[in-house]
């Protein structure tokens, strides 16, 4: 089947019927330079016609008008957000309001697309199939100092009577271990912070954090089932052609979107 050079290219993830998870790539869309060519992502200086203009094509390639497609406003914190119906009925300026600060969504509404924007960060999908319900949650390394993943079971478990055990979990293309290089400083908090790194940093000249497998630790101590996590296992630094890397780009470039759409 003959598609467009701007439809967009997802890597799709397998969650069982209903639901839809992806992460954006870089091919398709109308985005230039650093941001070429699909970005979505409004914050980091990208033309917002281009913006607009690729959300409509993942719009369009996921069935949805681009209103449903929500994509809050990162700041490497904590705060949560649960996506209902009056959300899709605000003005922009009010849901870019209620959105702004957010690393953490949440919905058990069908026909809206959740999701965060990484670009070595860490991008994590969450569906309960019996509740019917999902999150997105964006774990850079603050997030994840701060237990993001946690949180979010905690979350969905409040507001959806969700138990870990039949969580159905998504990790998404982030920074490997091999290239994650953090100070003294960072990995002296982690160690404050309880973590185990015994599996997870490794000495290099300076410190290394497997910021995915910290994150697959959580959800395992939270009850997900290490079994019901799927790692897409793709380094975004190490894959810059295919995946934005803010640490090979520079930070005014592009960001992958990782989503999830219930039907």
């Amino acid at each position: 089947m003959m598609t467009s050079k701007t439809e967009p290219r997802l890597l799709c993830y397998d969650l069982g019927e209903g639901v839809t998870a992806f992460s954006t790539t870089r091919h398709g869309g109308v985005s230039e330079a650093n941001y070429a060519s699909f970005n979505i992502n409004p914050y980091c200086g990208d033309s917002a016609d281009h913006v607009a203009r690729n959300r409509q094509l993942l719009a369009d390639r996921l069935g949805l008008p681009a209103s449903h497609i929500v994509l809050p406003h990162q700041v490497h914190g904590i705060e949560h957000r649960a996506v209902a119906p009056e959300l899709l009925d605000m003005s922009d300026t009010v849901r870019d309001k209620i959105l702004d600060g957010v690393d953490m969504v949440t919905t058990s509404m069908t026909g809206v697309c959740i999701g965060v924007s990484t670009a070595d960060c860490i991008p994590v999908l969450l569906y309960d199939p019996v509740a019917r319900a999902t999150a997105a949650i964006h774990a850079g390394w603050r997030g994840t100092l701060q237990r993001i993943c946690q949180r979010a079971v905690m979350a969905m478990q409040l507001h959806y009577g969700t138990t870990p055990d039949r969580l159905l979990a998504v990790v998404g293309p982030g920074i490997s271990l091999a290239n994650f290089e953090v100070g003294q400083e960072v990995y002296d908090q982690f160690l404050q912070a309880g973590f185990d790194l015994t599996e997870t940093a490794e000495w290099h000249t300076k410190w290394h954090l497997d910021l995915p497998g910290i994150n697959i630790r959580e959800l395992i101590g939270c009850g997900v089932a290490p079994e019901h996590i799927h790692h897409a296992d793709i380094c975004t630094f190490d894959h810059a052609d295919d995946y934005f890397s803010a640490r090979r780009l520079g930070i005014d470039s592009g960001r992958i979107y990782t989503g999830i759409l219930m039907q």
